[in-house]
């Protein structure tokens, strides 16, 4: 039978969650109550107890409930929680999982959930689900779904919120247990290759991505959107993959530049920290990303902009910001302990970047260019070749150069000379 968890506070959501397993039992599944709440509650029988959940961290319910901190309560919850989710997952019991509240109800549920294997089904029902769901949803599978109603009580809108949900979990569910069989063949086998990809970079990256496969690779594209590149690093540190084609870059852009897809600080650190092969490429630092034009701030208002739609607004980067992104990318690389190559293509790095595109200024990718050439280490491969990233030329060879890199692993024989290249 689909099993779902019901994880949440009973002490204060109880009533919801009854209707909710009521709801699971009759779409024929088994539920598993979990009590994450601090108070004890015996109006409900539960099959982990709030006790338990506690314990799992490290810590005593009673206590957590007297010190009147609800917060590091929460927290202490969570953590049980999680540990408590991936037990039930590992015995088989769990086929999918759902929590309801606002937003203590819903970070109770997220810090179990991402202790799940991704694929598993998540959801939350959450009044914060119309807000910014990252700190929730974060990089993980976690979907939300947002109640119209407070949760408080069952009426004739949170029930059919409700029941809704109950019907996805358990649709879900269902549809994870009836699918999960055999795995292909090749599915351990085949090495697993990060990359990134951006509008601009489409044509690179699935003519990469393409011969990536033919090579027997298994190829996961991560979209270059803040959330992407985290969860690429994340999957990166978990040591989950065997090599990285990162061709996309644009989220450090947006670090340095102020735009809205900034994937932090320690973006491109992970392959080079674990000693990952990977292959680098310069994609989109010909832009910093905002949202519609009215949100662009008001001194970059009159900077080249190009409106890519209505809910995204570019800005072309200037050559001081490029030489600010080369020095820092140098930085990055020259930490790596694995082998990495740049590949650098001099006729532009997005297809805004082309003779007469908007973002066509050869002087400002000169200073990408130039800050590059001058910060990397002597040691750091540099391949240089004439053409605007997405040309199939250079594409196939950054894909062919990750496959010599992960052959030859820490290999210091030199390669032969790329068709066009200028090592």
């Amino acid at each position: 039978m689909t099993s779902v968890v019901l994880l949440g506070t009973l002490d204060t959501k109880g009533a919801e969650y009854e209707f909710v397993r009521d709801r699971l039992r009759k779409l024929g599944c088994e539920v598993v109550m979990v009590d994450a709440g601090t108070l004890a509650q015996d109006r409900f029988p539960v099959d982990v107890g709030p006790d338990e959940v506690a314990a799992a961290a490290g810590f005593d319910r009673g206590a957590l409930a007297t010190a009147g901190d609800r917060g590091a309560a929460m927290t202490a919850m969570g953590a049980g929680a999680a540990r408590v989710v991936a037990r039930l997952h590992a015995e088989g019991r769990l086929d999918g999982i759902l929590a309801l509240g606002g937003s203590g109800g819903a970070s109770l549920g997220s810090a179990a959930m991402r202790a799940l294997p991704i694929g598993v089904p998540k959801l939350i029902v959450s009044t914060m689900a119309a807000g910014d769901t990252r700190p929730y949803v974060g990089e993980s599978d976690i979907a939300m779904l947002y109640p119209v109603v407070d949760i408080a009580g069952i009426n004739r809108v949170s029930a059919r919120i409700l029941g809704n949900a109950a019907a996805a979990i358990a649709g879900m569910a269902r549809a994870s247990r009836e699918t999960t069989g055999p795995a292909p063949a090749d599915s351990t086998t085949r090495p697993l290759i990060a990359a990134t990809m951006f509008g601009v970079t489409t044509p690179c990256v699935t003519v990469a991505r393409e011969r990536l496969e033919e090579l027997g690779y298994e190829v996961l594209v991560f979209h270059a959107t803040g959330s992407g590149g985290r969860a690429m690093e994340a999957l990166i540190r978990s040591g989950s993959i065997d090599g990285v084609l990162d061709a996309t870059m644009t989220e450090l852009a947006d670090e340095i530049g102020g735009g809205v897809l900034s994937a932090g600080p320690d973006r491109l650190d992970a392959a080079g920290a674990a000693g990952v092969p990977q292959v680098v490429s310069l994609g989109a630092l010909d832009m910093i990303n905002f949202g519609p034009l009215e949100t662009v701030p008001e001194p970059f208002r009159a900077r080249n902009l190009h409106v890519h739609n209505r809910g995204v607004t570019l800005m072309r980067t200037t050559a001081e910001e490029n030489s600010a992104l080369g020095r820092l990318i140098a930085g990055k690389l020259n930490a790596a302990t694995g082998p990495v190559s740049l590949f650098i293509p001099t006729g532009g790095v997005s297809m805004l970047d082309a003779p007469g595109e908007p973002f066509h200024d050869p002087a400002a990718d000169a200073a990408l260019f130039d800050a590059l050439r001058a910060g990397l280490r002597s040691d750091v491969e540099r391949v240089e070749m004439p053409v605007n990233i997405n040309d199939a030329s250079f594409a196939r060879a950054m894909a062919d150069r990750l496959h010599e890199l992960i052959g030859a692993g820490r290999q210091t024989t030199p390669q032969p000379t790329l068709s066009g290249a200028v090592r």
